[in-house]
């Protein structure tokens, strides 16, 4: 009974059901899992430190600015790519597994909604939507100052892990996309990176580099998610015989 009370409160659990692949049967291989966290990790950690090496922010708080735009920016092109790629996937699947993976899709689309919700907390928290939160030191405390208090506490102790965590999980596991098929968290993560690297160009995103700095922050994302993502895919067929064109009944 405890552990089902903490599992239910406890962020980090909650976030582990709504982010992470939950299908029993799905192929679950070890070597890819450590490679997917790896590459996750050293990416941030080496953008992070360009970022500040080379003045492109001017802080710890402009690198938690710059990353937290561009996690805005992801989750909006994956609201676009994320169906429509999983879409044009089922529709190109034969009988019975078109059937199969549109029921797939509930849980992929449900952690999309999830993380797509808790940014558009943040950016409505940012605006004032609802209301200063300041505690103002009165003497005797308001029901008002209380119920800042338990706002913020809410949002230190629950809703920022559940958000940083969920954070994380996309992007190791691709919005949970194994769900559907095994071969999908690599496809989705060329097509969405790229995207996101377009995007970056045409924003300008790190103009306040030297341009071979600018080059590597751009295009080392991609290249190394690519090269990860093609490994992935020749592992799959490899190792356990799974091949989008098998999964499609083609």
């Amino acid at each position: 009974m405890r552990r089902r009370v903490w599992g239910t409160i406890n962020p980090i659990a909650v976030g582990r059901r709504v982010f992470t692949p939950s299908r029993p049967d799905r192929v679950q291989d070890p070597a890819v899992k450590k490679v997917q966290v790896l590459r996750t990790v050293v990416g941030f950690a080496a953008v992070v430190c360009i970022l500040l090496a080379y003045r492109v922010v001017a802080d710890a708080e402009g690198v938690l600015d710059q990353r937290m735009n561009q996690t805005e920016t992801s989750v909006n092109l994956a609201a676009i790519t994320l169906p429509v790629c999983v879409a044009a996937f089922i529709a190109a699947t034969r009988p019975p597994n078109r059937q199969l993976f549109l029921r797939r899709a509930l849980k992929p689309l449900g952690a999309l909604c999830a993380l797509g919700c808790c940014i558009g907390f943040i950016l409505l928290l940012g605006n004032g939507v609802f209301g200063d939160f300041v505690l103002t030191g009165e003497e005797k405390p308001s029901p008002g100052a209380y119920a800042r208090l338990a706002f913020m506490l809410f949002f230190l102790l629950w809703y920022v892990p559940f958000f940083l965590y969920g954070i994380a999980m996309v992007l190791v596991h691709v919005f949970r996309t194994a769900d559907i098929h095994e071969a999908l968290p690599p496809v989705l993560a060329m097509v969405l990176v790229w995207e996101l690297t377009v995007s970056d160009l045409f924003t300008g995103a790190y103009d306040a580099a030297p341009f071979g700095v600018r080059m590597a922050l751009t295009f080392g994302a991609p290249l190394s998610i690519t090269a990860v993502s093609l490994w992935e895919l020749r592992r799959l067929r490899s190792r356990h015989g799974i091949t989008v064109r098998q999964a499609m009944l083609r």
